[in-house]
């Protein structure tokens, strides 16, 4: 009975502490989804570690919502992305984060807020897999996907 305990327990902590190590990266990766480019509304980019809105990516939202505005029967997901940095659950967090922050400001141009959903990939589904600077730009996005 005490041998089946231990043995639960070990598996238990090995699952847990196990999760991370199913996502493989690669120097070229080659094991990364990758996220599909273009769509009839612009990405919103942001700075790193940071789901605030500047003033581009106001203006790239406000052209959204005047889309979605001549578009009344299209809906959106409103995808939120981050670069490999930071653990997943961080990013996941941080992804939902920039999401709801260009939901928010979508919904403050007057889209209703029964057109929007929101959904956080952190960093699964980058834009460009590479691993630098200019990769990373491009994978810290609030990304909207028109349904």
């Amino acid at each position: 009975m005490r041998f089946g305990k231990i043995l639960c327990l070990v598996l238990v902590v090995a699952l847990v502490t196990g999760c991370g190590c199913f996502k493989k990266r690669s120097s070229d990766g080659d094991n990364i989804p990758v996220a599909q480019p273009g769509g009839p509304l612009a990405d919103v980019n942001f700075g790193f570690d940071s789901y605030a809105l500047n003033s581009s990516a106001k203006g790239t939202l406000e052209a959204n919502a005047a889309w979605l505005r001549q578009n009344a029967d299209k809906s959106v997901q409103v995808e939120g992305h981050c670069d490999e940095r930071g653990t997943n659950e961080y990013n996941m967090v941080l992804g939902m984060n920039r999401a709801r922050s260009a939901f928010d400001y979508l919904r403050s141009l007057g889209i209703s807020a029964d057109r929007m959903s929101t959904v956080s990939y952190g960093e699964e589904l980058p834009l460009d897999p590479r691993h630098n600077e200019e990769a990373w730009d491009k994978n810290r996005r609030a990304h909207s996907n028109v349904k």
